[in-house]
Formats: C-alpha cells, structure tokens, sequence
C-alpha cells in the first residue's frame, strides 16, 4: 500500500529523494494502513535541529473512539543528525523546497519518502505536460 504525492513531481524538479521514518499516534497507523492519507500541500520544516512534515492529512479512524487523532497536525520525521543536517543546508539555498513524494509501509512501519527540489516554472510545466502527452501517444500504436 502506497500513497503518492502526484502533485509534487510535476511542480518540483526534485534532485534528491531520502526516506524517513514518521512518528504515528494510536489511531493514525490504522488510517495510513487503510490508505486515508493524502499528502498534497504538504511540505518539510526544520526546527531546532529536528524535521518535522506539516499539512499531511490522515483521515480519522472510523472505529475510533475519543482518543482520536488531529487530522492535520505536524508530525516528526525520524532521520540521522547527518542527513537533517544536509536538509537544512539544502533549505538555506534560494528556491529549495523540502516535498514528501510518498508514504508507504516497510516492515510494518510508516515510512515517507522525501525529496529535495526547486518549484518549476510555468514553461517547464508546459514542457512535462508535452513530454507526458508524447509518451502516451507513442505507447498507444505499439
């Protein structure tokens, strides 16, 4: 089960990926199995030496009860001092952005696959939108 930002892919040129794990609370492990998880709008901060993920939405759990989650609360990422300390400088440079790509499962633990890259501009959309319409033409007579 996997959940992707297709958002992401077409308004970044992302240069590099990195995986980390999340930090889940009771019921929101449940929704994230389930696959109620949308990751659009949603982006990387660093605080105090520490990564965190803003604006992820997991649904809350149906069969839940008061203890339920905050939807949109801010989640700790779980990653080496070296590789938060690469993020930061990544973030410092002008235009970088910091952009979960996907969320999926290994071993039974919540990981996000994170990317680093620049917003594109309006024509480089245009072009990915060419590039994409080619490629479909091109699979559809073979």
């Amino acid at each position: 089960m996997e959940i992707k930002n297709k958002k992401a892919y077409f308004d970044y040129e992302i240069t590099k990926e990195l995986e980390a794990g999340i930090v889940l609370v009771g019921t929101e492990i449940k929704s994230v199995r389930k696959g109620s998880v949308d990751l659009k709008d949603s982006f990387v901060t660093i605080k105090n030496n520490e990564a965190f993920v803003l604006n992820i939405y997991i649904a809350k759990y149906d069969e839940g009860n008061i203890f339920n989650h905050d939807e949109r609360r801010t989640r700790k990422l779980l990653l080496h001092k070296t590789e938060i300390k690469r993020l930061k400088e990544a973030k410092e440079q002008e235009g970088i952005s910091i952009i979960p790509l996907k969320m999926y499962l290994k071993k039974d633990k919540a990981k996000l696959l994170i990317g680093i890259g620049k917003g594109k501009k309006l024509y480089d959309k245009r072009e990915s939108i060419k590039k994409r319409d080619l490629e479909r033409e091109s699979k559809a007579y073979y």
